[in-house]
């Protein structure tokens, strides 16, 4: 699998992401996946509150789904939330690189990807295409962040096992394969997490893609809270609005 960080200029107002995808990218070959960075779909859709406007609490509780109260963490400067289905703090607002503004989360992420697929596909007159949209994310009792996929369009997030045999010949039950996320892990790694400016990478040879032409929901790789096998950790959700130990 090769990797290639694209370095761009720095972002800072609304503009087309088509545009700016241009602007920067160099001949696409078959079967390539374009790995974008949430933060320049999020100000390409306009998702930036300047921070003398409101204070980040407040956005927190608008745009988390569910919060988890202080009182249940260490550090009460976090505030952790259940957005789009994944548990991140505060809403997955980010601060960094953003010139005195809050960024949130991606409004329209799959509809960014979709519109982003087609164009790059006609453009560079190609069949297969794949767009993948990553964000930093921590993982518990884990130090560090890596990369976790918001959004993708043009193949597969999941390769399944079933069915297939291991080393001894029995069969595979339940073994599927998180594509997207592991995609979303290795590119992010190499796009970097400070002032190198590369947002965008092209992930070229990858395994277990499958390139496709279909709708593509968050839901595909997702496990409700309610079923997930941690869900005995998971049990002080609050409802969204909730203003418990905020």
């Amino acid at each position: 699998m090769n990797i290639q960080p694209i370095k761009t200029n720095r972002i800072s107002e609304k503009q087309s992401l088509e545009n700016f995808v241009d602007a920067f990218l160099p001949k696409l070959e078959e079967n390539t996946i374009v790995v974008i960075t949430s933060k320049v779909v999020s100000i390409c859709e306009g998702r930036i509150v300047p921070q003398h406007g409101i204070s980040k609490t407040e956005l927190v509780k608008q745009e988390a789904d569910y919060i988890i109260p202080n009182s249940a963490s260490k550090d009460e400067r976090i505030i952790l939330t259940y957005k789009d289905h994944l548990f991140i703090p505060s809403a997955g607002i980010d601060e960094s690189n953003s010139n005195g503004n809050y960024i949130l989360y991606p409004k329209n992420p799959f509809t960014s990807a979709q519109n982003l697929c087609e164009h790059l596909k006609k453009k560079h007159r190609l069949k297969n295409i794949g767009i993948l949209i990553t964000d930093s994310h921590t993982t518990p009792l884990r130090k560090g962040v890596t990369g976790i996929a918001l959004a993708w369009w043009g193949f597969s997030p999941i390769a399944s096992c079933i069915g297939k045999q291991d080393l001894f010949g029995y069969p595979l039950r339940v073994t599927n394969i998180n594509v997207a996320d592991a995609l979303a892990v290795s590119a992010v790694f190499n796009m970097g997490e400070s002032s190198e400016c590369t947002p965008i990478a092209l992930i070229t040879l990858a395994p277990h893609v499958s390139f496709d032409n279909d709708i593509h929901k968050i839901e595909e790789i997702c496990i409700e809270p309610q079923v997930d096998l941690y869900y005995p950790l998971l049990k002080n959700l609050l409802p969204k609005g909730s203003n418990e130990d905020l």
